[in-house]
């Protein structure tokens, strides 16, 4: 564990807005965290997960629950996830660099729903 910073985990790092740091696009929430234990027994986070298979037990209830059923049903596995060796800030948002994949229904939504509507898409300036 190299570069460790003390964080308060629903404060600073839960339900916060992640922007990518190349382009300063919005990316996700931070929807859960995948937590280890270090040598001492102390916990650390190693990744933000986001999406509803992450949110809907936090959520937990009818609508938690409704919102993991739909991901599983639309073929979702697990939640995508972004190591926090990519993480380069913490501030009023979560910055991340390197290269980030879209996750799986945002990719299906873009390319079925999205792209064939007329002026969807356009060249940039």
């Amino acid at each position: 564990m190299t570069d460790a910073r003390v964080l308060h985990a629903q404060l600073h790092l839960l339900d916060r807005q992640v922007v990518h740091d190349r382009d300063g696009r919005l990316v996700c929430k931070v929807d859960d965290l995948e937590l280890a234990l270090d040598e001492q027994g102390r916990p650390y986070v190693t990744a933000i997960l986001m999406g509803p298979l992450a949110l809907g037990p936090r959520i937990g209830g009818v609508l938690g629950r409704l919102m993991t059923g739909v991901a599983r049903l639309l073929g979702a596995q697990e939640p995508p996830r972004i190591p926090m060796a990519d993480v380069s800030g913490v501030a009023s948002a979560v910055h991340v660099g390197g290269d980030l994949t879209p996750p799986a229904l945002e990719r299906w939504v873009r390319t079925r729903l999205v792209e064939p509507i007329p002026g969807a898409w356009h060249e940039t300036e």
